[in-house]
């Protein structure tokens, strides 16, 4: 069995967001085993695994990444969109445009303390679509 299914999250400001919740509302009943790929169609914002308890570390990955990528640099080619568009792009590239997710016994197998980030670059980055595939039996 394979399904697809493609949906639209409301925009968020500029953060690492979890959105475990928020993606599994979208999915269709999960299979007992198999396969879950998430795909954000965007190339300023991008989806990752991390801690699903403690906050402190989604605002510290925020002040990571923009101390990594700083806006503004001199070297910036791309730069018609604002300041905050070329470092998304390449934060973006950093952390990936999907996830592989696998399903056991109708869920998700995640580790206890991992969750699924919408990571927004964009101060006004918009509403973002995803597409979900699933591979299952």
């Amino acid at each position: 069995m394979i399904t697809q299914t493609e949906f639209t999250v409301v925009p968020f400001p500029r953060g690492m967001h979890l959105m475990t919740g928020e993606m599994l509302r979208n999915l269709p009943k999960l299979p007992e085993k198999g396969l879950l790929n998430l795909l954000i169609k965007h190339t300023s914002a991008a989806l990752a695994l991390n801690e699903n308890a403690d906050p402190d570390v989604r605002h510290d990955l925020k002040m990571i990444f923009d101390r990594l990528v700083p806006e503004n640099a001199p070297y910036y080619l791309h730069t018609d969109e604002g300041p905050d568009d070329m470092p998304s792009h390449a934060k973006s590239v950093i952390v990936g445009s999907s996830l592989s997710i696998p399903i056991t016994g109708g869920r998700l197998n995640l580790g206890i303390w991992q969750g699924i980030y919408l990571c927004e670059f964009r101060d006004c980055g918009g509403p973002r679509r995803l597409v979900a595939t699933i591979i299952g039996e």
